[in-house]
């Protein structure tokens, strides 16, 4: 790259110029952040990266500081407050040019502004508007807020905002500039022009793992009644059989005794290391060595029966829950004491 200026360079490259230059220790920190694809994407670009200057080092951490001073204002004040702030330190052209490259490639998420505020302060500024309303906020927030607010909501509207979050697909911006403008805030950041995906049932099925079991419980009482299908849905997503790791030994112990061992056999086929170790702990060492060699006889499966066995031990978990046998630990207050 010798002789380049970072305005030639793309985005890859000059990712991997400021990786070399942060050196070993704070790049590896940074690799944790980033997708496998993007690692993968990274890592060749720094092989094939021979010579860089001092000079393009310099220009790379230099647009990286200004980009990341840029991201900082828009999340405390909007475009215009990042415009006029960097005015000020860069001049207006740079300012400009910045901006310009946060625009194309930087989507803050909407209703930023309400993520930094207090979940009680919040649901007093939000508990009287439309459930339609609080269900597009919600799926904004961060688990734990949305959570705590879903938890301090009228019973009435618990399940109705639940299943409202579950349902949503994709919003225009539009629509999320007019529900800013009735809460009398504005937006602090760009709203991207394309359609913002938010909610769905993973989005609803994230805040229920976090709701205390009172609440959850309510809430899929009432979407048994009004949508079977979707509480249907969102309870085999809210267990899903890896999460056997977060019970005792106690627990998985009584959960084992309702399980048939060729179901058993077959749900552990496809099953990681450290669930397997799980289970096999909580057996006797015969019935382990048994459960193996079953493991080992049955040969090739087609993964829906192994997912079909899994799900048939997950129901068996939620029931030993629901009548209090066995505690899974979530959420809400729902620490385990020992």
């Amino acid at each position: 790259m010798a002789g380049k200026k970072a305005n030639e360079l793309n985005g890859v490259q000059k990712a991997a110029i400021l990786l070399i230059t942060l050196g070993p220790e704070k790049s590896s920190k940074v690799f944790k952040h980033l997708k496998e694809e993007e690692i993968e994407q990274l890592t060749l670009e720094i092989a094939n990266t021979r010579t860089v200057s001092q000079s393009l080092k310099e220009e790379v951490l230099d647009e990286f500081y200004e980009v990341c001073l840029a991201q900082q204002y828009i999340a405390e004040g909007g475009i215009n407050y990042a415009k006029d702030l960097l005015e000020k330190a860069l001049g207006n052209d740079k300012a400009i040019e910045v901006i310009g490259k946060l625009t194309a490639s930087l989507q803050v998420r909407p209703f930023e502004f309400i993520r930094k505020t207090d979940a009680s302060q919040l649901l007093n500024f939000i508990q009287d508007e439309h459930p339609q309303t609080i269900a597009l906020i919600l799926s904004y927030l961060s688990t734990q807020q949305a959570a705590a607010i879903i938890s301090s909501l009228s019973p009435d509207k618990q399940a109705d905002v639940a299943k409202r979050i579950a349902q949503m697909d994709r919003t225009s911006p539009d629509i999320i500039k007019e529900v800013e403008r009735i809460l009398e805030r504005k937006l602090a950041s760009l709203v991207n022009q394309d359609y913002t995906i938010a909610g769905g049932v993973d989005a609803i099925v994230d805040i229920m793992n976090t709701l205390d079991r009172g609440t959850e419980k309510h809430i899929m009482e009432t979407l048994e009644i009004d949508e079977p299908e979707l509480a249907d849905e969102i309870r085999r997503k809210m267990f899903v059989f890896e999460d056997i790791l977060t019970l005792d030994d106690k627990s998985i112990q009584r959960v084992l005794r309702e399980v048939d061992n060729n179901e058993l056999a077959m749900a552990l086929k496809s099953a990681n290391e450290e669930v397997q170790n799980a289970i096999f702990n909580n057996l006797s060492k015969r019935l382990a060595s048994m459960i193996r060699e079953d493991m080992d006889y049955m040969g090739p499966v087609r993964m829906k029966d192994v997912e079909e066995a899994q799900q048939k031990i997950v129901n068996i978990i939620r029931k030993l829950e629901d009548s209090a046998e066995i505690v899974i630990a979530r959420g809400g207050g729902d620490e385990i004491i020992v």
